[in-house]
């Protein structure tokens, strides 16, 4: 099911002051936004912005886009509000503390996705209402425990579920002289605790359409695990410069027989580690992050015993940020290079190859003005060995995508989209370019 991304924003209130004080430095720092000791940042979920009480444009370039300043309240939990809360307890060991309005908001996207040519026994020109139907439940906790839940409806698989899933423990101290904030975060998708851009699940195009043919060739880091695993791993961020993450993955199915057995699919064999790291600089009006994540993880295919595949995925990538007058420009890059030793699915004669190797190149650049109107350009390459039996042959494809939105509000987004394909699972020519999709959206969350 592709979910598009959603994200999580920045707060502060007069219950945290002296963590208000902390992030309304860093974000004079950060981004040159300057906010009183009353103004809270938000997140694009209408609880966030209840919760703390600004608009989204303080925290993000545009929806899911965050800004530094957005980043760090991602990475602070969840936790700080402007809102009056239920308390118990003394001041210096609170036994209660939570918000006095539900923590609840929804979006909805409904779309219309006509390809070049009309895919054989289809109907061209299909319309979704809506395409995605997600309630997020998303606010403090604890004064260190905060939440971001998606649970969504499909429109075309007709049936609603546990989505992005992300809980949160965060405190500040000192390494050295310099600032640390550090947590841990429980999690069901791995790269959805990330803060930038550049990673799987909050990378662009930020939604897409769930009918239109796509590549049958992708990496397991780019979705392959979501809501399928449980993950917990511990994170820093040292001096607004370094960050470094490590967590652990064990499946967690939705759906099928619990626990696992026989018939289960795509089940970790013990636990599958997953890292990050990121080294990040803010100068002027310009912000760059260059980083790395990965993640190595043994699959039985079918049932719980015997040969497994084994994945490692190895990623580079990059960000960097200007604000221009009052708008901003934002470049993301990523590139993912899989090694797969296909011991079960080789032996079960569902891989052609033992071995095969899978590599994906992602790049793309917006401009948003202050009057809330974007265009975005990206290019994307999946490359690898054929495989007639994982693929169908060959995996590799490649095209460009084209973005044009309006946002006559913060938040609602309209989307015109175009993806058009140089080559699609090694066809090229018209068996490539019949693909090429046009996509219509609208995008609004309340």
């Amino acid at each position: 099911m592709r979910i598009g991304p959603l994200t999580t924003g920045i707060a502060l209130g007069a219950s945290a002051v002296g963590a208000a004080a902390l992030l309304q430095r860093n974000a004079i720092a950060a981004d040159g936004v300057t906010v009183n000791a009353h103004t809270i940042h938000r997140e694009v979920i209408p609880s966030f912005s209840r919760q703390t009480g600004l608009a989204c444009d303080r925290c993000h370039t545009t929806f899911p886009q965050l800004t530094p300043f957005g980043r760090r309240f991602k990475l602070n939990g969840y936790t700080l509000t402007g809102l009056q809360l239920v308390e118990a307890g003394d001041t210096a060991n609170r036994s209660l503390k939570i918000n006095l309005i539900p923590p609840v908001s929804a979006m909805v996207i409904t779309s219309m996705t006509r390809t070049n040519k009309t895919q054989p026994g289809t109907q061209n020109g299909t319309v979704e209402l809506p395409q995605e139907l997600s309630i997020f439940l998303g606010e403090e906790i604890t004064p260190r425990l905060g939440t971001f839940l998606q649970f969504t409806y499909s429109g075309p698989e007709g049936s609603f579920g546990i989505d992005n899933f992300d809980v949160r423990y965060a405190n500040q101290g000192k390494l050295g002289s310099k600032e640390l904030i550090y947590g841990l975060s429980l999690n069901n998708n791995p790269t959805v605790q990330d803060v930038w851009n550049t990673t799987p699940a909050w990378g662009f195009p930020w939604t897409a359409s769930e009918v239109a043919p796509t590549p049958a060739a992708a990496t397991l880091i780019e979705g392959g695990l979501g809501q399928q695993v449980a993950g917990l791993g511990a994170y820093g961020l040292w001096n607004n410069a370094v960050y470094g993450e490590f967590s652990v993955y064990r499946s967690a199915p939705q759906g099928g027989p619990h626990p696992a057995d026989g018939t289960s699919e795509n089940t970790l064999k013990a636990l599958a580690p997953y890292w990050r790291g990121a080294l990040m600089h803010a100068w002027g009006r310009q912000y760059l992050e260059i980083g790395t994540y990965g993640m190595s993880t043994r699959l039985y295919p079918t049932g719980v015993s015997g040969l497994t595949d084994r994945y490692t995925d190895v990623a580079l990538d990059g960000q960097y940020e200007r604000r221009v007058g009052k708008g901003s420009v934002t470049g993301h890059t990523t590139w993912i290079h899989e090694r797969q030793t296909l011991d079960a699915s080789f032996a079960a004669a569902a891989a052609t190859n033992p071995e095969n190797t899978l590599k994906t190149f992602k790049i793309d650049g917006s401009y948003y003005s202050a009057g809330r109107v974007g265009l975005t350009a990206g290019y994307f390459s999946i490359t690898g060995d054929a495989d007639a039996l994982r693929y169908g042959g060959s995996p590799n494809s490649n095209g460009f995508i084209g973005e044009l939105d309006f946002l006559p509000w913060l938040n609602t987004r309209l989307t015109a989209q175009y993806v058009g394909y140089g080559k699609f699972d090694g066809n090229t020519g018209s068996a490539a370019t019949d693909n090429n999709t046009l996509f219509l959206s609208a995008w609004l969350a309340f």
